[in-house]
């Protein structure tokens, strides 16, 4: 029966978020089995292009370190942000929502070569939270009950927070600027006089991913009510 429950509410994930969760969970689970090491799933440069080991590109983006408060905190991010966007304004948008991964990951991937970084994931999430964020201005958050701050705020409280906990904060505005990117060119630089749509998804994944029927009876979660946790919780302003 628990079996059952947990099967039905795994697979009312939308489908990006439910891979990438999925192989980020998986990929920890490996390391702690030991069947890998995290030696052969970090960004690398050098074995990436002159040793062809190209599958560095995607496993450094997997992998959050070992499991404890740092693991889950990401994971518990990753999760209701990717979910937010891809049920919220990604909704019924699913080639778009990938194209925003390929394009987030390839400027990420760009910017890491200059920064020394060996693990992309968490400034991913971080870009998936600055995009949300901005797309739903006036969602109030409350940060474990210590601030309350309007949702546009919050990449940069979890960037102080990583600063509090002794945490460099490259990764933190490695994220932010990626995310800046993304959403300029896509939110922002449309609508200005002269503008226009500089990022288009290919045909090509429109056609693998946008084939099947929105589901009209499917319940998004409600974006009032971001983060799953009292860090988390907010609802808009004025309701």
């Amino acid at each position: 029966m628990a079996y059952q429950t947990f099967r039905q509410e795994y697979l009312q994930v939308p489908p990006v978020t439910r891979a990438y969760t999925t192989a980020c969970v998986l990929t920890t689970a490996a390391v702690q089995l030991e069947l890998i090491t995290p030696f052969q799933l970090y960004f690398n440069p050098e074995l990436i292009f002159k040793h062809f080991q190209i599958w560095r590109l995607i496993t450094n983006y997997l992998f959050f370190g070992p499991v404890g408060f740092n693991f889950l905190f990401n994971m518990i991010f990753l999760y209701r942000y990717c979910r937010m966007l891809e049920e919220g304004s990604f909704r019924g948008r699913t080639a778009d929502f990938v194209f925003m991964f390929l394009f987030g990951g390839l400027l990420m991937t760009l910017f890491g070569l200059f920064v020394n970084l060996v693990f992309l994931g968490q400034a991913f999430t971080i870009m998936l939270v600055y995009v949300w964020s901005r797309r739903n201005p006036y969602v109030r958050m409350n940060f474990f009950g210590l601030l309350i701050f309007q949702a546009p705020f919050l990449p940069w409280v979890l960037m102080g927070f990583s600063l509090l906990l002794g945490n460099s904060i490259i990764v933190d505005l490695l994220g932010i600027a990626v995310g800046h990117i993304y959403f300029f060119l896509e939110d922002v630089f449309p609508n200005q006089p002269g503008g226009g749509r500089l990022l288009r998804t290919p045909s090509v994944l429109k056609a693998i991913f946008d084939t099947a029927e929105d589901d009209p009876n499917y319940n998004p979660l409600p974006e009032e009510r971001p983060g799953g946790f009292a860090w988390g919780e907010g609802q808009r302003l004025g309701g």
